[in-house]
């Protein structure tokens, strides 16, 4: 029987690596791959913000990446796969296209601009640093990479917002199989855990979390901009996998989004799934998706587990320990 363990970096050949501002409070987190990498994306929220994503849809020639870039900073966050980029160059890996190589870093970004300091935006030297990092177990999760400013709970506006993160989860199957899960966590919507319970969510002037969905009845929310929340994250395995099916994969793991967080996929969030496969073992591609969404799910409830309050923004781990 399936058995739960710690991250993504279950997965053989996978490292994640965090850079932030604690100041500033925004960052970027570098997932790498030791191998070249099968992968898919599906994107579900209406305001996104990605880069090489139609690279990645089945009928485009390019099938294998090198990493993936999640970061904070909404649009110009997309700079750090740069980074990523050149620090993969340096030590060899990417495309090989004659006149050199190619790194291969699909990107996806969250709004974090309000929560610190707007003018500070994950970038290039970020990205770097993040991917020089990256490394297999004993991370940092909660307030770490593009978690660091992440907030969720916004449907009543971002004063009422609790603090969202980054999180993880993994899962050991028969047959050798490993499935592992990492999402940053920044939703308009309420977080519940796998039981159903609310774990972060709008607060009322009492500090108290009330229902965003009674909230979106009543009409009682602030209009949010398009683009100002999104959970941006990455499912991986180390089944062999097609370039279709991963992005089958990624489809499938939308629903462990869609157990935690209420409302999802709205049209003020971008959220963005990425599948990655590294090629070792046989699986179906039903079964991988199946608990690519349970460990999805559980790496959103260990986001706001891990999560740390600042300053206007407290923290699931604020209130339940009160």
């Amino acid at each position: 029987m399936e058995k739960n363990y710690q991250d993504i970096t279950d997965v053989p050949g996978v490292a994640v690596g965090h850079s932030e501002d604690r100041e500033a409070y925004t960052g970027c987190t570098a997932i790498l791959f030791e191998q070249d990498t099968v992968c898919g994306v599906d994107v579900r929220g209406s305001a996104p913000g990605t880069r090489e994503t139609d690279l990645l849809n089945p009928v485009n020639l390019v099938d294998r990446v090198h990493g993936i870039c999640l970061a904070g900073g909404s649009a110009y966050g997309l700079d750090a796969a740069g980074g990523i980029m050149k620090y993969l160059e340096e030590k060899g890996i990417g495309l090989n296209v004659g006149a050199g190589v190619v790194p291969i870093v699909p990107a996806a970004v969250l709004f974090d601009l309000p929560v610190g300091d707007a003018s500070v935006r994950p970038d290039g030297k970020m990205g770097y640093e993040a991917a020089s990092l990256a490394k297999r177990g004993d991370l940092s999760w909660g307030n770490a990479g593009a978690g660091c400013g992440a907030t969720v709970g916004k449907v009543a506006g971002l004063h009422r917002a609790m603090k969202g993160g980054i999180g993880s989860s993994s899962r050991f199957l028969p047959g050798e199989l490993v499935i592992g899960a990492i999402v940053a966590v920044n939703a308009v919507g309420e977080i519940r855990d796998l039981d159903g319970n609310v774990m972060a969510g709008a607060r009322d002037d009492h500090g108290k979390i009330v229902s965003s969905l009674d909230l979106m009845v009543d009409q009682a929310s602030i209009p949010l901009l398009p683009g100002t929340n999104t959970t941006i994250g990455v499912v991986a395995c180390n089944a062999k996998l097609t370039k279709s099916q991963a992005a089958k994969v990624a489809s499938m793991a939308h629903n462990g989004l869609a157990r935690t967080i209420f409302p999802v996929h709205t049209m003020m969030d971008g959220d963005t799934i990425f599948a990655a496969a590294t090629q070792e073992v046989e699986a179906s591609v039903d079964l991988v998706g199946t608990f690519a969404a349970e460990v999805m799910a559980e790496a959103v409830v260990s986001a706001i587990k891990h999560a740390k309050g600042i300053d206007g923004f407290p923290a699931y781990r604020d209130l339940h320990n009160k």
